[in-house]
Parts: C-alpha cells; structure tokens; sequence
C-alpha cells in the first residue's frame, strides 16, 4: 500500500507540509528519542554514554528503512531506553534496550501505544568513537543488528495497524537479521534461547497461528480506534470483535510472547474505552480478557466487573 493511501488517514498534515511533500522533501520513517544509561558502572568515561545515544539516535532517524516516501509529519514516533549495567572491559557492555512505539487516532491528539518492549539481552561493543553501519544482507556487529531489528519491528506493526497484515515485508526484514546472527554469540537471537526473545517476537508475527493477533493490529486500530469520533458504538463493537478474535490463538499458544506484549501495551487503553461501555457490552469482553491477559485480572475486575 502507498504510503500517500496511508498517511490520508494516518495523520492530517498542515498546508504547508503537504506543499513540501509536493516538492520532494521527504524525512526518515522514524522520530526515535534515545536515551543512554549506566547508573551501575563508574570506571567508563560518561563520554562514552553520551557518544553512544548521539550515534544510536542518529542511526535510527538518519535512515530510510523503506521504499516508501514520508512526511515529516508522518514519521513513526517511537523511544528507546538503553540501561547498561554491566561493563566486562572498557569497550564491551550488557545490559537492557526498552523500546516504546506509538501512533496517532484518527480525529484526535491521542497517540495509542503499538509496541513495548524490554528486551534484557543487549550485548555491545563500544569505543566511543566508532560509526554504526548496518549490511540487511551480513552480521556486522550485536548492536547495529538490534537496532535494525527493533525499528523494522516497529514499522511493521505500525503498517499491520494501517492495513491488513501491511507489515510483512518489514517483518521479514527483522526475521532476516535474525537469521544472520544466528551464529554470532551474543544471546536473544535463537529459538533456544527462550520464549520471549527477538527469535520468537518475530517468528510468531509471521506464524499462521498469529494471524488472529495481526488481524486485530488493524481491525483495533483502523477499523475501531480511528472510528471512535464518528461512531463509538460501532468503533467499540469493531474493538472488542477483534480482541476476541484472539482468543484463537491464545487456546493453541496460551500466554505467548506477542499477546503478553500487546496486553503490556494495550490493558490500560482498553480499560478507559471499555470503562463507559454499557453492562452488555462489558460482560461480552471481560471473560475473554481475563483469560488471556490473567496478569491483570483484577483490574479489568474491578472497572469492567
């Protein structure tokens, strides 16, 4: 689908915007704010932090991750949190990447979550003075493979949340890297590794056991959320139609890695839409939610119930 298509309803943008995209001035797909921190290790310059978050942030806005043309206005907003906690030399670190996407509801200024993530297995290499350089095709190095990885995670789902499994080709990109680095010895990347690592995040996405999951990124979000402002009746019915939906793959992967994560991101929006739906409307929903998100039973109890 043409980013044009998508971006009729994704955002409106000002005349002016829209003269510039006219005239070929086109940004990155990605407004990332980055943040780097080490609140554990005192024996490394904070230089090298910094130089770090300067070169991530730059990495991540400074390239085109797509064929696609966008807007400045039409950039995907997202934030990444790296907390480094542990330093085995001067130039090697661990620690954790948080990654938080977002995009905005039709009609409003409200930005829905999309994607939150905390992945505890960042392993880099570091000097303070290096280029981050990334090959689609080739390992190069941990850190330039996470950060392709995680933003062609979330252009995906922002593309799934925009047309019916639209994000596929970016999927397949971030399965890509993790089939390059299958080899490569830093952890996370292997279906050996766990159940809830990048092998698996972008593994069930493209599984036809997840398709419900994909299905309800767009009927949630285009055909319900982005609804609401002319017809919350229908928009809430659509929503609560496709988080039913599933339920499908919840009976056959029961508490997977992709619905903890949507769950992680979605309870609390779902409880402020729902929170004025009519008894029927809540009754319908509460069981389903309860089943599949058992972490936060009681307070779907308590303001569905």
């Amino acid at each position: 689908m043409s980013r044009f298509l998508v971006s009729s309803f994704r955002i409106f943008c000002s005349s002016l915007a829209l003269l510039l995209g006219t005239l070929g001035c086109f940004a990155q797909e990605l407004n990332c704010r980055v943040q780097v921190i080490a609140p554990q290790i005192s024996n490394v310059e904070g230089s090298i932090f910094e130089s770090l978050e300067e070169s991530i942030q730059e990495f991540m806005n400074g390239r085109r991750w797509t064929n696609e043309d966008f807007t400045f206005e039409e950039r995907i907003e997202c934030n990444m949190q790296i907390t480094l906690s542990k330093a085995p030399s001067a130039t090697s670190f661990e620690g954790s990447i948080q990654v938080q996407s977002c995009r905005p509801v039709f009609n409003s200024d409200y930005n829905t979550p999309m994607l939150l993530v905390n992945d505890g297995e960042f392993e880099i290499i570091w000097d303070g003075s290096s280029t981050i350089q990334f090959s689609p095709d080739q390992f190069r190095d941990n850190l330039s493979s996470v950060l392709a990885y995680y933003a062609y995670m979330v252009i995906g789902m922002d593309y799934d949340s925009m047309g019916l499994e639209g994000g596929t080709p970016y999927y397949l990109k971030a399965q890509t890297i993790v089939a390059n680095a299958q080899n490569s010895g830093p952890s996370g990347w292997k279906a050996s590794q766990g159940q809830q690592n990048r092998y698996w995040l972008v593994e069930n996405m493209l599984a036809q056991t997840f398709r419900p999951v994909r299905n309800c990124l767009y009927y949630y979000h285009r055909m319900g959320l982005d609804r609401l402002f002319d017809d919350v009746e229908r928009g809430r019915l659509t929503m609560a139609d496709a988080l039913i939906e599933m339920r499908q793959t919840h009976r056959i992967r029961p508490s997977s890695y992709n619905l903890q994560l949507f769950f992680l991101a979605k309870s609390d929006e779902i409880l402020k839409v729902f929170g004025p739906a009519p008894n029927a409307e809540k009754t319908r929903l509460l069981p389903v939610l309860k089943q599949m998100d058992p972490g936060n039973i009681s307070k779907y109890d308590s303001i569905l119930g």
